[in-house]
């Protein structure tokens, strides 16, 4: 019993460390986010900086979301004689290809890739495109997002500093109002994007490329040896490969692209369920690259680290609720007055455990949603439900390294948008080519066309 008492101890005094440090991260980042009069961004250079610029789009099975995005990327104001479309059909089962290979016959700018082999997973589809692309920079976008007409020239403008290889917008959810869930992931989003990227990028350190609705420097993207298809997260793999070789990650918070958020728990599940193994994996691997990295300062690299290992909080926390039971019911809590016992749990659990809902609540103060606030207390079933996904994955993460097993594989999230009837869509120049049904959301569905673009 002494010794479960100690080890108990032990536990919670570093579970009480740990989520402390993070709680205090924050609070810091709120607090500094709320109180930045001119968030740092680019937008000067809109439109003065335009390189040649390939648009990276893989697509696994699409067929529901695929011509919304690939008809906004059309209608961008992008300079179409500095721009192309690679959309990769990635071995998909349903009429994925069809569309892509339509909307290539008909938009020059537009080249179709077929991949019927290989290795599945987003990272060896962005591969095969990058062997293609003649961009000086590199743009991705997930198949179910809405850039606006003037997005790439957003993304695109940060590259003006020769420092920079990456470059981030904000990511909104356009179906927020569908349930509870996707309500909460919409402030959940804002909170990581609004006050978290921001606030770093404001204080110099680095903003995480998100792996779309951003773009890489094709240098760059070459000087650390390309895409890592073997991670579940490239993304966040490519984001601290690139600092810790020198170079800069930007962040543009008035970039903001609209995507579809799971509506459903199961869904929810398995998307953290990947990100928080590949994001894990990626400390393995990589927290030595970033500490020994003699480009970055050591603030940059300490909360380099905190990103790396923000997963880990949940097991951490679960650690301590049950090392807090043991000494609760241990003979030595007599010896602690109830009331300090209390106040001291109670404190531990307001300032390290629940400082992601202070951040929650500057994200809907920042966007000017006060209604979104109402929805904090209710998040605190989002929270405890991620806490059993993440600690579930990482379980067997853990599990397989020492087994020697390969991993969890990479799995496509479900798409929730639905084909409905309404106003026919047509396209900038006023032509019949390219029929849409608009649906109420905004949404297009694709009618094939035979014609071609003039």
């Amino acid at each position: 019993m002494t010794i479960l008492i100690l080890v108990a101890k032990g536990c919670l005094l570093f579970a009480i460390v740990v989520l402390a440090l993070y709680g205090l991260r924050h609070y810091t980042l709120a607090l500094y986010r709320l109180s930045i009069r001119r968030p740092r961004d680019m937008m000067e250079v809109t439109g003065y900086f335009l390189p040649r610029t390939s648009v990276l789009v893989p697509m696994h099975n699409e067929e529901k979301v695929a011509a919304d995005l690939l008809q906004a990327l059309v209608e961008g104001d992008y300079d179409r004689d500095r721009i192309e479309i690679l959309a990769v059909d990635d071995r998909s089962e349903d009429r994925t290809g069809e569309i892509i290979s339509d909307f290539a016959a008909r938009y020059p700018i537009i080249k179709a890739i077929h991949r019927r082999d290989g290795e599945g997973g987003k990272a060896a589809a962005l591969e095969l495109a990058t062997r293609q692309a003649s961009g000086e920079v590199l743009l991705l976008f997930d198949a179910d997002y809405f850039p606006g007409r003037a997005m790439v020239k957003q993304l695109t403008a940060p590259f003006c500093d020769p420092e920079v290889g990456a470059v981030m917008g904000r990511v909104v959810p356009h179906n927020s109002g569908s349930t509870l869930l996707a309500a909460l992931l919409g402030l959940e989003r804002a909170a990581g994007y609004q006050v978290g990227q921001q606030a770093r990028y404001n204080l110099g350190l680095t903003p995480q490329f998100g792996g779309t609705v951003g773009g890489v420097r094709a240098s760059a993207l070459r000087a650390v040896g390309g895409w890592n298809t073997k991670s579940l997260t490239e993304d966040t793999d490519l984001t601290f490969r690139l600092i810790a070789k020198g170079w800069k990650v930007a962040y543009v918070n008035r970039a903001e692209c609209y995507e579809e958020v799971p509506e459903a728990w199961e869904v929810r599940k398995r998307q953290i369920a990947r990100w928080a193994t590949g994001h894990t994996d990626c400390l393995h691997r990589l927290w030595s690259s970033v500490s020994g990295s003699k480009f970055l300062s050591r603030p940059e690299k300490v909360d380099a680290l905190f990103v790396l290992g923000c997963y880990l909080t949940a097991p951490i926390l679960v650690l301590g609720w049950l090392a807090s039971l043991v000494l609760f019911f241990s003979p030595e809590a007599s010896a602690v007055p109830p009331l300090l016992f209390a106040l001291a749990f109670a404190g531990y659990q307001v300032f390290g455990n629940q400082a992601t809902f202070f951040e929650l609540g500057a994200a809907a103060l920042l966007d000017g949603d006060a209604r979104r606030v109402l929805l904090i207390p209710v998040n605190l079933f989002n929270f405890f439900a991620s806490t059993v996904a993440i600690c579930g994955a990482l379980l067997r993460y853990y599990v397989g390294r020492v087994w020697g097993s390969r991993g969890p594989r990479w799995h496509k999230t479900k798409r929730f948008r639905e084909n409905s009837n309404g106003e026919q869509f047509r396209n900038g120049n006023g032509s019949d080519r390219g029929l849409f049904s608009q649906r109420p959301t905004g949404a297009y569905t694709y009618t094939f066309s035979t014609e071609s673009e003039q």
